[in-house]
């Protein structure tokens, strides 16, 4: 798989813009009148403040507490960067916080405590632990992390949790419980060596040995080598409490024989020689970052019988934090649990291991772009497998209830899968699936307005995030001037710049064009103006003869006269079934609105095509389609010519006989609101629509804009479907993630 690169330049701007740092406060209940204010503050305030004074346990009825955690750090061990103190940790804080939002919806806030002074920390923590529904310690260096998690869970009543720590051994623990499954082994059987004594290697010893790993089988070592009884130098009292009787004094001596290698060390401390002297199927976790101890490659040359993980995400079998902590804390949230136990942390560890032995849901190995099925390269789920939000929190709690830490445990637990499962936003994980998708498809994608600064930064993020090879239409000297304006100069290099002055393929391609135009009125001259000086019909061409395998445009001009352009090469009129589909994402709901870009004032058997084109990009993003032919009218009423054509469109498509869900006519309400949909209980729809067939091409842009402009919604589109080739037409106003989210698509073939 590609790696991805990104560059210290777009690292600060995505920090940067559109707004600094990466999360902001919302209100969650209405601010806008007097009445409002008047309950939010004084005098209405004092009510939940007084229940609360009486019965502290509804401050997780009346407050945030309930679902809100503090990412906590004193920035002494940063990301492997070490100690460049509590300011610098912010941005590693503040990711750790959306990273809660984006996998399990838990609210977070980030802390940055400056000292060094463990007692300080404690101190400060225990203050501030009433606001909170838990704590999460992060990137605070050993010794010092051990002794204030410990005194913390002494001294509070939420959970406290040290992810670097635990994080990392639950997932280890859930790969380790698949891993030796497949090889035959038992957990209490196995020779177990761990590299690397810090906080993580000594929480994933610890736990394992919970979960019935022996002692004596288990054989630490750090850099000074094997962690035996009786050693003196470079020791601590948590290092003590694993020291075991052998006399093996290397890593080297360690491995032989070895049915499991566990590494939380450095780049190259395991060798292939050392993998050949382990036992048969031998384990490695090599869960070094950003380079493992040894590679799936390397271990693989010399045992291909070892089944391998790394904490790489473009090896199989990545053990990632994301799997654990964020449905960690949701599982005690929703129990208001008083500690986080090592009862349920295995209960994550075995919740994980049994998700990754079922069948995978098909969106999952489309967005991996491979199928996905349980063996030696697929022992861990992924992170964006969707069903991780209701597998994993249900059996945290229900360890948390068994274990007696809950103060409100879950009286209904298929009631609390469910909205568990509402919880989530599919939008995500609709946009992470079709990255990967992208990713696998490695299109050569050709950018035809090199002119522009935004569509060349998406050039280069194109190519460096691994997603395929950049092709940009335009002028070398000028496509260098504005990449060095960027702070980007040194990707000049990287992109294939393509010119048509200097195009070895123009002759071919205006003799193409020439055949397609010569009756319509355009002599040879013409010919050569318009393929040689106009770049969106020289991209097209180019998309046309197969030298490139999609196509993004549309920033610079107006999309409808792009459009036109592209015409020129392809057929993408109305009459040829061409559709506009453009993607509204907001609040965690995606609906599709159409036509946006093609028909001026649709026909009810246009209407029919456009529904039909609809459904397939739905499909295609991995929505299951339920269209909505909205009007101002419901269903007949006020009756009017204008919305006739509406009802008209589903006789159409009864008559085609298509295979997804629609209706109507109905008003906007009616199509995406539950309430008003009961008023008429003949709808065919079975839930709110997800895409909404509008009267004509200026009402879709209205509602598009209006939903962009006020309500903030994210917009994709709009999607060109019905055209051979992948071309997708980029608004004017685009950022760069716009352009390129409409790459992704383009490679993706939505459409």
């Amino acid at each position: 798989m590609t790696r991805s690169r990104t560059t210290p330049e777009e690292a600060l701007a995505y920090h940067f813009e559109p707004r600094p740092g990466k999360y902001e406060i919302t209100a969650s209940k209405p601010m806008a009148t007097q009445r409002d204010l008047s309950l939010a503050y004084s005098p209405g305030v004092a009510v939940p403040v007084q229940a609360i004074a009486d019965r502290p346990e509804t401050a997780y009825d009346y407050t945030v507490k309930g679902n809100m955690v503090a990412v906590i750090s004193n920035g002494t061990a940063i990301l492997g960067m070490g100690n460049l103190g509590a300011l610098a940790s912010k941005p590693v804080m503040e990711g750790k916080a959306v990273l809660f939002k984006r996998f399990a919806d838990v609210n977070a806030i980030d802390i940055e405590l400056d000292t060094e002074d463990a007692d300080d920390i404690i101190r400060a923590v225990k203050l501030m632990s009433p606001t909170f529904g838990g704590i999460n310690l992060e990137d605070i260096k050993a010794p010092e992390c051990f002794i204030i998690e410990q005194r913390l869970k002494e001294i509070c009543d939420i959970p406290v949790f040290h992810d670097d720590q635990h994080g990392t051994a639950v997932i280890c623990a859930a790969g380790l419980i698949n891993a030796l499954e497949i090889s035959g082994k038992k957990i209490q059987d196995v020779k177990i060596v761990l590299n690397g004594a810090g906080a993580a290697g000594i929480a994933c010893l610890e736990l394992l040995k919970s979960m019935g790993a022996r002692h004596e089988n288990c054989i630490m070592c750090d850099t000074k080598g094997v962690i035996y009884q009786g050693r003196t130098e470079g020791m601590n009292q948590w290092k003590s409490a694993h020291a075991v009787k052998t006399d093996a004094r290397s890593l080297e001596e360690a491995m032989i024989g070895a049915d499991v290698f566990l590494g939380v060390s450095a780049k190259g401390a395991v060798t292939p020689e050392m993998v050949a002297s382990m036992a048969e199927n031998p384990v490695i976790f090599a869960m070094a970052n950003p380079d493992p101890e040894i590679t799936p490659e390397e271990a693989h040359a010399v045992r291909a019988d070892a089944i391998v993980a790394t904490g790489r995400s473009d090896y199989p079998n990545q053990v990632n934090n994301v799997l654990g902590f964020p449905y960690l804390f949701r599982g005690a949230l929703d129990i208001h649990a008083r500690a986080i136990n090592d009862e349920m942390k295995i209960a994550c560890a075995q919740a994980l291991a049994k998700l990754a032995r079922e069948d995978v849901p098909d969106e999952v190995a489309m967005a991996y772009g491979r199928k996905l099925s349980f063996g030696r390269d697929y022992i861990i789920p992924t992170p964006f497998d969707p069903r991780l939000i209701y597998v994993v929190p249900p059996a945290v709690a229900k360890a948390g209830m068994d274990t007696g830490v809950a103060r409100r445990p879950i009286i209904d637990m298929k009631s609390y899968e469910a909205s568990l499962k509402a919880r989530m936003d599919p939008t995500a994980t609709i946009l992470q699936g079709l990255h990967a998708r992208a990713r696998q498809a490695q299109a050569r994608m050709i950018f035809a307005e090199g002119d522009d600064p935004r569509v060349l930064r998406a050039a280069v993020a194109w190519q460096r995030s691994g997603l395929g090879k950049s092709l940009v239409v335009g002028r070398e000297a000028d496509v260098r001037e504005k990449l060095e304006t960027a702070g980007l100069g040194d990707a000049v290099r990287e992109l294939e710049v393509v010119n048509a002055a200097n195009s070895r393929h123009l002759d071919h391609y205006k003799d193409f064009l020439y055949k397609r135009l010569q009756r319509q009125g355009h002599d040879r001259q013409d010919i050569h103006r318009i393929a040689a000086r106009d770049r969106h019909v020289f991209a097209s061409l180019m998309l046309a003869h197969g030298h490139g395998d999609g196509l993004v445009t549309g920033a610079t001009r107006k999309s409808a006269h792009v459009l036109s352009l592209i015409n020129n090469v392809f057929d993408a009129k109305a009459v040829d079934g061409a559709v506009g589909v453009t993607a509204l994402l907001h609040k965690g709901r995606i609906v599709f609105i159409t036509d946006t870009l093609v028909h001026e004032w649709p026909d009810e058997e246009d209407l029919a095509t456009i529904a039909t084109r609809a459904a397939g990009v739905a499909r295609s993003m991995g929505v299951d389609p339920r269209v909505a032919f909205v009007s101002f009218s419901t269903f007949g009423y006020p009756v009017s010519e204008r919305a006739t054509k509406m009802h008209r469109a589903v006789d159409v498509l009864d008559r085609r006989g298509v295979d997804f869900e629609y209706d109507g006519e109905m008003t906007v309400d009616v199509a995406l609101n539950t309430d008003q949909m009961a008023a008429y209980p003949f709808c065919r729809l079975t839930g709110p629509a997800n895409i909404l067939v509008v009267p004509a091409r200026h009402s879709a842009s209205i509602s598009v804009k209006l939903m962009q402009e006020m309500a903030g919604a994210t917009v994709i589109g709009p999607i060109l479907s019905g055209v051979n080739k992948p071309i997708q037409i980029c608004s004017t106003s685009s950022t760069v993630n716009d352009i390129l989210n409409m790459a992704v698509m383009a490679a993706c073939k939505v459409g």
